[in-house]
């Protein structure tokens, strides 16, 4: 991984209106990039949060008003910009997908939401994405001039198998676009993002959408990055506003030497493989 280079984490306000949404994040992301090397959008930033407009708002990866529109300012900004995620048509499917793209406005990676957010907490929230939504079945690490990076969406960090595989294949950034929401924010989104980076040793740069309490769906807020340490090093509050963050490569090898969980795996008792 490069020694040094900061993301920019763009907790954006989300609105009914997709073409709002994508003129707001261009917007930031001109203003982010006069900093960042990475730029990171949130999960469902063009699309309010709710199953039954996915597939509404979903669009096709070589078909994308959205995704054009982030490319070419990725290329003009000479940026990487993880475009949190999207509703997706993908094989006549509704995917909840993510895409990476380089500074030369290429598509370089594609993350498809592996474990679909189906949850019932009584007298709190209950929410279906399998409603409209596909699973995706890969495991995404993508490799760029400033390391490896690995994508997982939302509730996607609440299996540890799945980023540890990302930490197997060599990710030592891990990015997470997600809209965890005021149940499940408050108690968990916090604790999760501290021990996956500290399970892994790696970096995780976490980016919700703005909160908005008239929503149906309530975002937490609190985009943040945890270091290899698992140490907050910046969080956001609950409105709108872009976190910079610095990511030091060399602090990754440092906390591995001095603490080698990696190493000390015991692989000839159990084993984790992707099938």
């Amino acid at each position: 991984m490069k020694d040094k280079f900061t993301v920019a984490l763009c907790q954006m306000q989300v609105v009914e209106d997709k073409n709002e949404n994508v003129a707001h994040a261009l917007d930031m992301i001109k203003k982010a990039s006069q900093k960042a090397d990475i730029i990171i959008l949130p999960e469902m930033w063009n699309c309010p949060y709710q199953t039954e407009l996915f597939p509404l708002y979903a669009e096709e990866m070589d078909n994308s008003p959205t995704l054009n529109a982030i490319c070419k300012a990725a290329k003009k900004q000479k940026t990487y910009i993880l475009a949190g995620s999207i509703p997706e048509k993908h094989d006549g499917k509704t995917h909840n997908s993510s895409f990476f793209i380089n500074p030369e406005g290429e598509i370089i990676g594609v993350h498809r939401k592996v474990h679909l957010f189906d949850i019932d907490v009584p007298d709190a929230i209950s929410f279906k994405e399998s409603q409209t939504l596909t699973a995706g079945n890969n495991v995404t690490v993508i490799d760029t001039e400033l390391g490896k990076i690995g994508i997982c969406i939302c509730y996607d960090i609440r299996f540890p198998e799945l980023l540890r595989l990302m930490a197997l294949e060599g990710a030592e950034l891990i990015i997470v676009p997600g809209a965890f929401n005021m149940t499940t924010g408050p108690a968990h989104w916090k604790p999760l993002i501290k021990v996956r980076a500290v399970d892994n040793q790696v970096y995780v740069a976490a980016a919700s959408p703005a909160r908005d309490n008239k929503a149906s769906y309530v975002a937490y807020g609190h985009s943040m990055v945890a270091d290899p340490w698992g140490k907050v090093i910046s969080e956001a509050g609950a409105g709108e506003e872009i976190l910079y963050v610095t990511i030091d490569g060399s602090s990754i090898g440092k906390v591995r030497n001095e603490l080698p969980l990696l190493k000390n795996r015991r692989t000839d008792i159990y084993q984790l493989r992707k099938k």
